[in-house]
């Protein structure tokens, strides 16, 4: 029967359907009803009918959260006015075509499920009906009550439970219990059935393997983001074991603990009422409790010792395998590379880094444009006589005078030159103008 839920949803809320769910009857009338027997009929109606659902069913599905579902569901779920759908089983056969849905018991059968336990009805078992699935695939539609499920939303959801275990203090160790690993992804499973769902899919995809010990289910998970998970060996099993004996010694340590307390509220309250064999009988209780606590916690201690010592040869395995993988690919990158080839190799390079030096060298000496080449004696005199002119004494200049040119000349002394040049210049004129009045009668004696 479909349960894809813990109730059975109604109708879809008016702002998850489109805007022509109540506004186009013409439309919804055309989309509501059947499809035709064969898309070649009209292919252009046959794919806009089938965009419409295809888009809405996984919509629905996302926006719910679900991972499950099922035909009838899905007729409840988008019932208009008193109609349901009439072509939505070749909608989710389309589905199952693109692989967008599976069927769950195909999906099931595609996993290892045999820890799940079956009798407490958790799935129904159909083993001649996965074998007819797998031979004629998913051409059928599906019934109105098999359940399907979303794969991508079963991805997702898988892969935010194992992001909770990575961010959990149950990551700390390498085995955990099903039932804590349950409680802790109650926010992200609803049910169990859904649980039991999204731990198929991450060990489908290798990231958990599961084992039933002692009628325990336990799980463990790859270590690391992108790593694949190991078998389940005797050393996880043994790990865990010491785990839980860790935990039950805990717990019965705290227990003790607030017995002892209890047994000193009671010493006390005897001595109050003055009963003093009841005092020392509690005292006697609470010293014997004291000491079932220090021999518990003895066993405690070397119970997280071995934890810590398993931990740590674990990682000690690790950096092995990480050095030993260094020199494997060390000796890899080397394989061809000696000191012999080495030095041959260099000189390989010097001897042509000398040659590219000569031809160079010899390039440099030729003529260009036709020029002979320049007599090298008279080079030579030249640059003698350049090197003769060079090495000369220079000429011995006069000494540099150490008076000052231009003392500096005060305020007095310009006015007082400036008066004097005044002076000079009133009696320049005086005799311009008497030079001038005496050479008329200069020149008139002379003409007399």
């Amino acid at each position: 029967m479909c349960s894809p839920g813990s109730s059975s949803p109604g109708p879809a809320a008016a702002g998850d359907l489109p805007p022509e769910w109540e506004s186009d009857d013409e439309r919804m009338a055309f989309l509501f009803s059947a499809f035709k027997q064969s898309r070649e009929v009209n292919s252009t109606e046959w794919d806009s009918k089938m965009a419409f659902w295809v888009g809405l069913v996984l919509a629905r599905g996302r926006r719910r959260g679900a991972v499950r579902t099922c035909l009838r569901e899905l007729q409840n779920g988008f019932e208009r006015r008193g109609s349901v759908p009439l072509g939505l089983g070749t909608v989710l056969r389309e589905l199952l075509r693109r692989g967008k849905l599976q069927r769950e018991s195909d999906f099931m059968a595609s996993v290892d499920s045999s820890w799940i336990s079956w009798g407490v009805g958790v799935f129904i078992l159909k083993p001649l009906k996965w074998t007819l699935s797998s031979v004629l695939g998913d051409s059928k539609i599906p019934e109105e009550e098999e359940v399907l499920i979303y794969m991508e939303v079963l991805q997702e959801k898988a892969e935010e439970v194992y992001r909770l275990y990575q961010n959990s203090a149950l990551s700390s160790h390498p085995v955990v219990a099903l039932s804590e690993l349950q409680s802790l992804c109650a926010s992200v499973c609803p049910d169990e059935r859904t649980f039991y769902l999204l731990l198929l899919q991450l060990q489908k995809e290798k990231r958990v393997t599961i084992l039933e010990q002692n009628g325990e289910k336990i799980v463990k998970f790859a270590r690391g983001l992108h790593a694949k998970v190991s078998p389940m060996n005797d050393v996880d099993i043994g790990v865990y074991q010491l785990m839980q004996s860790e935990q039950l010694l805990s717990q019965k340590v705290e227990s003790l603990s607030q017995e002892a307390e209890k047994c000193k509220e009671d010493a006390r309250s005897a001595c109050r009422a003055g009963k003093k064999q009841l005092a020392l009988r509690c005292l006697k209780s609470k010293r014997r409790t004291e000491r079932r606590i220090e021999e518990l916690h003895s066993k405690l201690d070397a119970v997280q010792g071995i934890l810590d010592r398993i931990y740590a040869s674990q990682t000690d395995q690790m950096v092995f395998n990480a050095y030993q993988a260094g020199v494997g690919a060390l000796k890899l990158s080397m394989k061809d590379v000696t000191v012999e080839r080495a030095e041959n190799l260099v000189d390989q390079i010097q001897e042509l880094c000398d040659t590219q030096d000569e031809v160079a060298q010899t390039l440099a000496g030729v003529g260009i444009n036709g020029l002979a080449e320049m007599d090298t004696e008279e080079l030579e005199k030249e640059l003698d006589s350049l090197l003769q002119d060079s090495t000369k004494e220079p000429a011995e200049l006069p000494p540099v005078p150490q008076k000052v040119l231009n003392p500096p000349i005060s305020d007095a002394e310009l006015e007082a030159e400036l008066e004097r040049l005044t002076v000079c210049d009133g009696d320049l004129a005086q005799k311009a103008d008497s030079s001038a009045s005496s050479k008329p009668e200069t020149a008139l004696g002379l003409n007399l």
